[in-house]
């Protein structure tokens, strides 16, 4: 699982021009006004949908814009079960073609502002992706280029106000990293940050209504959790965004997850992993049966806080039952929550046996480190057992 400062620096090195692809209609697009709806069907977790709309888009929009956008639909996919890396290369070819394009397209018109404007919409998947794989230094070194270009496209279409919000996020971020994401700033050569104008310079394109609030609202709900010590209104976001795209489980999961890690509300989060269960077993979200399967899982875990590990069970058992592999680690997680269960019912030998399993089935890079704390869950198990 990664840390905190992990994830708080891929949100610092990949924010800045991940926006700049949610543009609503402006003089200064080519139809904007297609692209916003493409991207609107993204955050929805359509994606094939918005394969389809993309090869009635571009012509007439610039291919360009349509490569960019297809790289941000494959981030979104990654980010539904993040640590599966089967679409990594695909990811990467397409980035890379994206970025390769839309580099072309400014030195073939230097001065035409959405040029760069999507080039900076074509680094910026590619960045969390990045730091996500554990490519925290090419990153870093990317995100100045990602900056220059929105700042590029401003100085030549000051009405591209979705430039502001990228750029404000990167001032924001660039001063309340973590001592580590600065120290790598100061070695890249990267510019200082500025908390209080980086706010402003996002709420003001907020405001003016220059964005697609879906991205926008996604983003900033960190920001709001993390520094802004405000997880009321991160929390209000995220009802807002699965208000919005209830067919994206990503919204729902992110409030359950919310509900548990800042409000400490083990029933909230329950009923919010219990109504993304109905919504998948109903068919009304994307990729349905790994939102079942993540939130049986989260279910279960809530469950077991709550006191009724026998209910939680059930989830888990479903979950072992359909033998489901995603999301990542699925069955490990379910066996070391059956551990987790088992011992709360004083079922020793069936927490064992669970957390063994968990040892057993844990992917072989192990990311969520399922391995040391089922190991570490079997030595405790063990003594409790001998204390009694």
């Amino acid at each position: 699982m990664t840390s905190v400062t992990s994830v708080r620096f891929r949100v610092l090195c990949s924010v800045v021009g991940l926006v700049a692809l949610a543009a609503r209609a402006d003089a200064g697009l080519t139809e904007a006004s297609r692209l916003s709806a493409v991207y609107d069907t993204i955050l929805q977790a359509r994606f094939d949908e918005a394969e389809r709309q993309l090869a009635q888009t571009c012509p007439p929009a610039p291919e360009e814009a349509c490569k960019a956008i297809r790289v941000a639909s494959l981030w979104w996919q990654i980010v539904l079960d993040p640590y599966n890396r089967s679409l990594d290369d695909r990811f990467e070819q397409s980035a890379t073609d994206a970025i390769a394009s839309a580099t072309a397209w400014t030195r073939r018109e230097p001065r035409r502002a959405e040029a760069w404007f999507y080039l900076a919409g074509s680094y910026a998947p590619y960045l969390q992706w990045r730091v996500l794989r554990g490519e925290r230094l090419a990153a870093a070194r990317e995100a100045t280029k990602v900056k220059s270009a929105l700042e590029r496209a401003l100085e030549l279409d000051q009405s591209l106000h979705d430039a502001y919000f990228g750029i404000g996020l990167y001032h924001y971020y660039a001063d309340v990293a973590p001592a580590a994401a600065k120290i790598l700033r100061v070695l890249l050569l990267m510019p200082g940050g500025d908390r209080v104008l980086g706010l402003k310079e996002m709420l003001q394109a907020r405001e003016r209504g220059q964005l697609l609030t879906g991205e926008a609202d996604f983003q900033m709900h960190w920001l709001y959790l993390w520094y802004e010590k405000d997880p009321r209104r991160a929390l209000g976001l995220l009802e807002g965004l699965d208000a919005r795209y209830p067919s994206n489980p990503q919204f729902l999961e992110r409030i359950a997850e919310v509900q548990h890690e800042y409000f400490h509300d083990h029933q909230a989060s329950a009923v919010a992993w219990q109504a993304l269960i109905d919504r998948a077993r109903a068919g009304r979200v994307n990729a349905a049966r790994m939102a079942e399967t993540r939130a049986r899982l989260g279910l279960a875990a809530e469950l077991i806080e709550l006191s009724q590990p026998s209910a939680a069970l059930d989830h888990l058992n479903v979950v072992v039952s359909t033998r489901s592999t995603t999301p990542y680690a699925a069955q490990a997680l379910a066996q070391f929550e059956l551990g987790r269960a088992y011992d709360r019912l004083g079922r020793r030998d069936l927490a064992s046996t669970a957390y063994s399993a968990a040892v057993t089935l844990a992917p072989s890079d192990d990311a969520l480190r399922l391995r040391s704390r089922a190991r570490a869950a079997l030595r405790d198990s063990a003594r409790d057992g001998v204390a009694k």
